[in-house]
């Protein structure tokens, strides 16, 4: 069997930039552990799969051991082929997913996602996660995923270096610490090591809780974003309610095809 697979650097004004995803097309859904052991062998912190279905599509996501509720960069990513190499031409995309109906739609040379917010809830400061990252968290909260850490500044939060190993004994997907951003809003870092990537360049789905956590510390509803440590890349959020539109770039790094 033969299927065609594209790599598309999302949330990037570049290739090299941005979050790295892949995304295979399927006219019929393949058994879960091929999917899977695609996921494994490309080594990305994501590989998205879609299927037509009906007006939309059926899109699913998997990271290198396991598929995942939500996931921006693969969204953006997936859109981004179907826009540029497939040839869909009409306004906007909807896909289905574990993580509800999303949609997005393209605005000149970027993409718009729009996603269902996941508003933080209040949560208390963990001293343990303190000793792993080696910083004071200033205050917590929850998504349905992850927890969230803020810190001091965006140098506090390039100069960390947390202990991956410790990390992954969190009963969350994962952790995304912020700061007030320098030349953006603000700045994050996002690590998953529970499904086994260690630090992801930039988060889409980490931006439904972003969002509103800091529309509300900032007293306004649009906010740019940069989110990464060595290879970083930046997006816009636009709090709509119970939705959040996520706009950035994505560049095609490379087309290929997978023999199974």
């Amino acid at each position: 069997m033969q299927l065609s697979i594209y790599q598309v650097d999302a949330f990037a004004n570049a290739v090299f930039q941005g979050n790295p995803a892949a995304v295979v097309p399927l006219e019929t859904w393949l058994p879960d552990e091929t999917l899977q052991n695609i996921a494994s062998e490309n080594y990305l912190s994501e590989t998205a799969y879609f299927v037509q279905d009906g007006e939309g599509f059926h899109l699913r996501w998997f990271t290198p051991s396991k598929e995942v509720r939500l996931c921006g960069h693969a969204t953006l990513a997936s859109a981004h082929v179907l826009f540029a190499h497939l040839g869909y031409s009409k306004a906007a995309i909807n896909f289905n997913t574990l993580g509800g109906l999303l949609s997005v739609r393209k605005e000149g040379d970027h993409y718009v996602m729009d996603f269902p917010t996941d508003a933080p809830q209040p949560f208390h400061v963990l001293r343990s996660l303190e000793d792993i990252l080696g910083v004071q968290i200033l205050e917590m909260a929850k998504g349905t995923d992850d927890y969230l850490a803020l810190v001091e500044s965006e140098a506090v939060l390039m100069a960390l270096q947390p202990n991956f190993r410790a990390l992954s004994d969190l009963n969350t997907r994962g952790l995304i610490v912020t700061a007030p951003g320098t030349t953006t809003d603000i700045a994050s870092r996002c690590f998953f090591p529970n499904v086994g990537i260690d630090e992801d360049p930039v988060t889409g789905s980490a931006h439904t809780v972003l969002t509103p956590y800091w529309s509300e510390k900032l007293g306004k509803t649009s906010i740019s974003a940069t989110q990464g440590g060595v290879r970083k890349g930046q997006l816009n959020c636009m709090l709509k309610g119970d939705r959040v539109d996520l706009m950035g770039k994505a560049q095609t790094y490379m087309q290929g095809t997978i023999w199974i």
